[in-house]
């Protein structure tokens, strides 16, 4: 009974099935009709043939239902291959082969629907491409912006984004703690830097701008909503890195007040002096002389303090042209020693000059910047130590990591620098305790920056150490051999 069964679902469930058991029950009630109404007749009417008459009409039934069954296979065979065709086609297109066509040569129904069906698949196949390439050109444009491009929708999850923003994601995804805001645990895949703005854009649909202070990094960041039609699908961020600018502006302003600073001092102190001289208030020569040295240091460090800012404002732009060649580091030292050892007499200070016993060669230096370097630490080091102590110029070849250096130090009995201040040095215009600040011989604020510039452009390496009360030391090294490209 239970392959009856399989069978009569098998053919129920097809076409063919359906067919052939509609025209068999037909045919069945045709004749079950003509029985009920005809063989009782046949017994009254035909006493003597009644059986064989029986026989013939039991052998039409069985031609008839055979001859029904040959007609409906026929039949549900020339509309079965059509639509089997139609049904192989389309489970093609459904696993993607777009390009898959029926070829069924009638003109009824069924040609008609295959006609329909193919340009249907064409259409299909053309609107596939289209948007293939359409997303092709849109991931193209993404990866190659440099901005972080980042899409969320309506519930927080992250839908689109290109590598600048995968990686932001990344490493914004553990920030928790410093951002809480209102409702932001209803959107925990949104980064806690964004989701302040993604919650106000995605509340009120409009454009918001920000920048974020992430990190020690500045974001400006461009919320957009998504919208289909009146219905909001979500927010695209844009976010761009502006830490470069951010700094750029912090130091242009700062450039522009500190140089105002430093130059409004020596004019004041000009002007007023030659306003003296101009109005003959000075009695005697020795104040006039008086007033014209001071009038000449003024204007002495006001050149000084001018070419300090070409010098900075030209490695900052990248303008600094070094003259690379083999420089013999033991005879500048010495050219330098030599130059302040009169100035060291004055000042009643013991400069200590410890040459290297073995001969100190760059093979790729500029000797007029690392002149430069030089100069500017020892006259620190005068300009910050007392009468009676000692200033000490050391040099020696060591060897780091297999690689060849000169150590070059410069290392002082001065007021020194405290801990706090040391980090800052080497910044534009820094000036660290008030024992550096003030004086007649007090210097720009640009010094140091300027020697950490060289030191960077020869590929070395500065370090400071320093005691308040003790003195400063600092220790420079320089690497033999430099790339030909620096």
């Amino acid at each position: 009974m239970k392959w009856l069964r399989k069978l009569f679902n098998m053919l129920w469930h097809s076409v063919v099935g359906k067919l052939w058991v509609t025209i068999m029950v037909l045919v069945a009630v045709v004749l079950v009709i003509l029985g009920v109404f005809l063989l009782q007749y046949i017994d009254v009417s035909f006493d003597e043939n009644a059986s064989d008459i029986k026989m013939l009409f039991i052998i039409t039934a069985i031609i008839g239902f055979l001859l029904s069954t040959f007609f409906a296979f026929f039949l549900s065979a020339k509309l079965q291959q059509p639509l089997l065709q139609l049904k192989d086609a389309a489970v093609s297109i459904s696993k993607g082969n777009y390009s898959t066509r029926v070829h069924i040569m009638s003109s009824d129904e069924i040609g008609q629907l295959a006609v329909t069906f193919n340009e249907m698949t064409e259409k299909l196949e053309k609107l596939i491409h289209d948007l293939n390439h359409q997303s092709n050109h849109l991931s193209n444009v993404l990866r190659s912006i440099g901005d972080a491009v980042i899409t969320f929708d309506a519930n927080g999850e992250v839908i689109l984004t290109n590598p600048q923003g995968h990686m932001l994601l990344q490493q914004w995804q553990s920030i928790e703690d410093e951002w809480i805001v209102e409702e932001g645990l209803n959107y925990p895949k949104v980064p806690a830097p964004l989701r302040e703005n993604y919650i106000k854009v995605l509340h009120h649909g409009k454009d918001c701008t920000d920048k974020l202070h992430v990190q020690s990094y500045v974001w400006s960041v461009v919320f957009t909503p998504l919208m289909s039609g009146e219905k909001m699908r979500g927010v695209v961020a844009v976010i761009r890195d502006v830490t470069e600018e951010h700094k750029v502006d912090k130091i242009r302003r700062d450039f522009v007040a500190n140089i105002s600073h430093e130059i409004r001092t020596p004019l004041q102190m000009l002007q007023g002096y030659s306003e003296a001289l101009l109005d003959d208030i000075v009695a005697s020569p020795e104040e006039r002389q008086e007033l014209v040295q001071v009038i000449h240091d003024e204007s002495v460090r006001m050149g000084r303090l001018v070419n300090d800012f070409l010098d900075v404002a030209r490695m900052e732009a990248g303008h600094m042209n070094m003259k690379h060649q083999l420089v013999d580091v033991s005879q500048l030292l010495v050219r330098v020693a030599r130059k302040f050892s009169v100035y060291a007499k004055e000042r009643d200070i013991e400069l200590v000059f410890s040459p290297s016993s073995e001969q100190l060669v760059l093979q790729h230096a500029d000797e007029d910047r690392l002149e430069q370097v030089v100069t500017n630490l020892i006259d620190n080091a005068f300009r910050h130590t007392d009468a009676g102590k000692r200033v000490f110029i050391e040099s020696s070849a060591v060897t780091l990591n297999q690689q060849a250096f000169v150590q070059l130090k410069i290392r002082d009995e001065g007021h020194g620098i405290p801990a706090e201040d040391i980090p800052y040095i080497f910044e534009r215009f820094y000036k660290a305790d008030k024992a550096r600040k003030r004086g007649s011989s007090s210097g720009t604020g640009l010094g140091l920056a300027i020697v950490k510039n060289i030191i960077d452009q020869h590929q070395g390496n500065i370090a400071v150490d320093s005691m308040v009360g003790q003195g400063t030391s600092f220790t420079l090294l320089l690497p033999v051999t430099i790339h030909e490209t620096i």
